[in-house]
């Protein structure tokens, strides 16, 4: 205890005679807060020198934070709007729709949510008497994360089970990793074969997916022409 008393004591001590010294030190001046070399010139740039802004062709920003839904495909000829799609609002989706197409509802919801989801935009078409059309435009906050790469590859990971598409589709031409997905056709008594086609893909800040239906047979030319068409209007 008296070897430990003096340890104690032998660093009190060293301790106050450092502050004494320092106390007696006249203070270090504190660098200033304005730093002349950040400062802007003092004169603008001349006008004919003053690089012009980028063309909406080439800032996609310009393109992407104005209204989404004119990033929706037009709709094709022979088409018509599905007046039945009561999950539309004026073109718009909400977050909690979009999350009722999918089993685990909640936890997409959750999960839409935790990734920084913007707004999502959407249309509904049909042709002749059964066949429908959805796509939709998901697009997320900016950010570090890549939420839509992020979603479109969740999406696109399962397609391959029985319970799915059951296969691992074809690459949408420029999409990157993008793919298109046909279905088999779902027979059950008492009702008319249900064929199906996906497309998944994204760019940029924005996840897009179409989904196309029909009784009759549906061509890989049918679903690849519009995620063609709908990735080169984003």
């Amino acid at each position: 205890m008296l070897i430990a008393a003096a340890a104690l004591l032998g660093i009190s001590g060293g301790t106050a005679v450092g502050y004494g010294i320092q106390a007696e030190r006249p203070p270090t001046p504190l660098p200033a807060l304005s730093q002349t070399e950040l400062a802007y010139p003092a004169k603008v740039l001349p006008a004919d020198k003053v690089p012009a802004p980028l063309p909406a062709s080439q800032d996609r920003r310009a393109k992407t934070d104005g209204d989404l839904r004119k990033l929706l495909l037009d709709r094709p000829a022979g088409w018509s709007e599905n007046k039945n799609a009561d999950w539309l609002n004026d073109g718009w989706v909400s977050v909690g729709s979009l999350a009722r197409d999918y089993d685990d509802q909640g936890g997409m919801f959750e999960y839409l949510l935790e990734s920084g989801i913007r707004r999502v935009a959407g249309v509904a078409w049909k042709k002749g008497e059964y066949r429908e059309v959805t796509i939709t435009l998901t697009q997320f906050s900016p950010g570090t994360d890549a939420s839509a790469a992020d979603y479109a590859d969740g999406q696109r990971s399962y397609m391959a089970s029985d319970e799915y598409a059951g296969n691992e589709g074809d690459l949408v031409k420029g999409s990157g990793e993008g793919r298109y997905y046909l279905y088999d056709v779902d027979r059950k008594p008492g009702y008319l074969p249900t064929y199906q086609a996906r497309a998944v893909m994204h760019r940029s800040d924005i996840m897009i997916e179409i989904n196309l239906f029909d009784t009759r047979p549906i061509s890989k030319k049918d679903i690849r022409t519009l995620a063609e068409r709908q990735l080169e209007r984003v």
